[in-house]
């Protein structure tokens, strides 16, 4: 079912882009001059004639063309579309395979802290906000004057209603016409169109009016993602299920998502159902409604939340509000590796608040921008249907309500680069540090105990090595003096630099991650195999230690697919786990070694895909040695430097 599932989707996005003439169409003349992507300035001329090629803007229109960074690709692709074309077989070939240049822009960022471009304007007036919306196909925000080269893309860009310029004036932008131009926010403000989801790049440009040394007209460019998405799958009559994920509702930038599932070959329920509704940005608030409901054989659950983040560092306030009831068929592993399934039911309510203050301690960089955060957060389980809580089983399963504050201290900035998760979407990394202090107490029904936690990060790029990110956080509740749910946690993730190959350009990744728990309650335990990474037989990996270690290393390739690129990946995943009567390092050391390759299409909204053929030498329970497995992967996002509601540090 699975695969099926994965199939519609691929094939469903592969239909917009299948037909032959995928290749987009731009100027590939090599002696041309360009200012360089990151550049947010442009020119202005009454003589078309006589504007330089990358940038051209009027008050009638607007066209860009960063080809500079991309001419090396031109030239070579333009030989090999010359060489493929004098066969109509070869012709074909290359129209599906390849586009004339992959998203190739150097990653200059990870050699230096980018300046801040709108610098240069600080303190002008802006006069005229200019919205361009580009197509889903065929142009770029670093390239507008591309076009859809074929009818299949130009009939997709009319299917697909673009987010409302009214929507983005509304909710999505922090400036207005007659503001001064103040550089740090239209730097964050075009980091968080482009994490919205709604689109696959942003970018934002301030242009001075010709003979004026005071005004400046800002010009928006956004670039949607496919927003509209089918799902299914089907296995006979008896076992099939469909559903449709729509992320910009009528333009709205609002998200819909329904699934139905029927299965009548398991005993019980044979429906089941997943809806959601999510309404980003309401209006200038930057609030965020969303409203839950699902009806699966073992979770049911409604629940609705509206919740505001510290979208960035000079945010003043951020909170949270969520409501809930559930019923589950809960299931849990005992030390004899048993499981238990029992039912649960009950009502969850949580409310946090928190707020931002300007550092009053000296930094090093200014720009780094260090805030004090201080915060607190109610959370209650109120249980209708639980096994029997004693001193000594089921204590997590007790009637409670914990109550914690935090006081923190961060300082973030962002740096864009590309290819590190996403397949050529810029993508804005977190360089900075954060240390918060968490505190609080729980009343349950086995008596009233403290909780005391810390945590402590930093993520920053080093010259010629790569980015570098760790984490350290524990924390632990007291009873009566006694440690109880102690846990620590440790995380590195590094990646290298990107090099350019022969065959596309290529990035390591490592990966590492630590779990010790102690004095946990007898039926608590955490699983080696973390996000499926030693596959199903690695389902009796339990513990309460556990150290992964993951090494990948991928290469993100100039073919596509249909539409799809696609990046080649080889790996090696290594982990311990343990119960506390045994050391960590005594256990056998699992593994898994292996090779894929993953697809992914930036302007759909949904996860990439992979094909692994995996070895495993040593699974437990005379598990298959040699796999493969054709699965989603979601797209994954930096550890960000920012507080939000406060946290007991997590055990799973």
């Amino acid at each position: 079912m699975l695969r099926a599932i994965i199939l519609l989707r691929i094939l469903t996005g592969s239909l917009l882009f299948w037909l032959a003439g995928t290749t987009c169409v731009w100027a590939q003349d090599s002696t041309r001059t360009a200012t360089p992507a990151t550049s947010t300035t442009a020119a202005v001329d009454t003589t078309p004639k006589q504007l330089p090629i990358d940038s051209l803007i009027t008050p009638y229109g607007l066209m860009l063309a960063d080809s500079a960074e991309r001419v090396r690709d031109s030239v070579r692709y333009t030989r090999l579309k010359q060489r493929m074309s004098k066969g109509k077989l070869t012709r074909e070939l290359y129209n599906i395979l390849f586009r004339d240049v992959y998203n190739s822009r150097p990653s200059g960022e990870v050699n230096q802290i980018e300046v801040n471009p709108y610098k240069t304007y600080e303190g002008r007036v802006i006069g005229t906000i200019f919205i361009k919306r580009l197509g889903v196909f065929g142009a770029s925000v670093y390239d507008t004057t591309r076009n859809s080269a074929n009818w299949v893309e130009k009939f997709a860009n009319k299917l697909h209603i673009n987010t409302r310029e009214s929507v983005i004036r509304r909710s999505y932008l922090q400036f207005q016409e007659g503001d001064q131009i103040n550089p740090t926010v239209l730097r964050d403000n075009e980091r968080l169109l482009r994490n919205v989801g709604l689109f696959l790049d942003v970018r934002i440009l301030v242009v001075p009016r010709p003979n004026s040394r005071q005004f400046v007209d800002v010009y928006v460019i956004t670039q949607d993602v496919w927003s509209l998405l089918p799902d299914g799958g089907f296995s006979g009559f008896n076992n099939f299920q469909f559903g449709l994920d729509q992320r910009n509702f009528r333009g709205m930038g609002h998200q819909l998502f329904n699934r139905i599932s029927y299965n009548a070959t398991l005993p019980g329920q044979k429906t089941e159902y997943q809806g959601r509704y999510l309404i980003p940005y309401i209006g200038k608030t930057f609030l965020t409604g969303q409203a839950d409901l699902v009806l699966l054989r073992d979770l049911k659950y409604l629940s609705a939340k509206i919740f505001r983040p510290f979208l960035n560092p000079d945010t003043k306030w951020a909170g949270q509000l969520e409501l809930g009831r559930y019923w589950t068929n809960n299931r849990v592993t005992d030390r004899r590796d048993s499981i238990l399934s029992f039912p649960l039911n009950y009502y969850y309510s949580d409310i946090w608040i928190g707020r931002s203050f300007p550092s009053p301690f000296r930094v090093k960089n200014p720009d780094d921008r260090a805030r004090i955060v201080v915060a607190g957060r109610l959370t209650a389980y109120d249980y209708t249907k639980r096994p029997e809580v004693t001193a000594d089983s089921n204590q997590l399963y007790q009637n409670r309500r914990t109550t914690i504050f935090s006081l923190g201290y961060s300082q973030r900035r962002y740096v864009r680069d590309v290819l590190i998760y996403g397949f050529g979407r810029t993508e804005d990394v977190p360089y900075g540090s954060l240390m918060s202090f968490v505190g609080g107490f729980e009343e349950a029904e086995l008596g009233l105990r403290n909780y005391f936690g810390i945590s402590f990060s930093r993520g920053q790029y080093i010259h010629k090595i790569g980015y570098v990110y760790g984490l350290l956080n524990t924390g632990s509740y007291f009873r009566k003096g006694r440690r109880e749910q102690s846990v620590v946690n440790m995380e590195t993730n590094y990646f290298s630099p990107l090099h350019r190959v022969k065959w596309g350009q290529m990035r390591h990744f490592v990966n590492t991650h630590v779990t010790v728990g102690a004095d946990r309650f007898n039926n608590e335990s955490i699983n080696l195999n973390n996000n499926n990474i030693f596959g199903a037989g690695g389902e009796g990996l339990f513990g309460t230690k556990r150290l992964i270690v993951d090494y990948e290393n991928l290469l993100f390739s100039r073919v596509n697919i249909a539409g799809f690129r696609v990046a080649f990946l080889t790996f090696a995943n290594m982990g311990l786990v343990s119960y506390p009567e045994r050391s960590l390092l005594a256990g056998p050391l699992y593994q898994g070694y292996g090779i894929g390759f993953r697809l992914r299409n930036e302007n759909l909204t949904f996860n990439s895909f992979q094909i692994r053929f995996t070895y495993y030498p040593n699974l437990p329970n005379n598990a298959a040695a040699l796999r493969y497995a054709f699965e989603a992967v979601p797209v994954l996002r930096l550890r960000d430097f920012d507080i939000n509601s406060p946290q007991v540090s997590t055990f799973q």
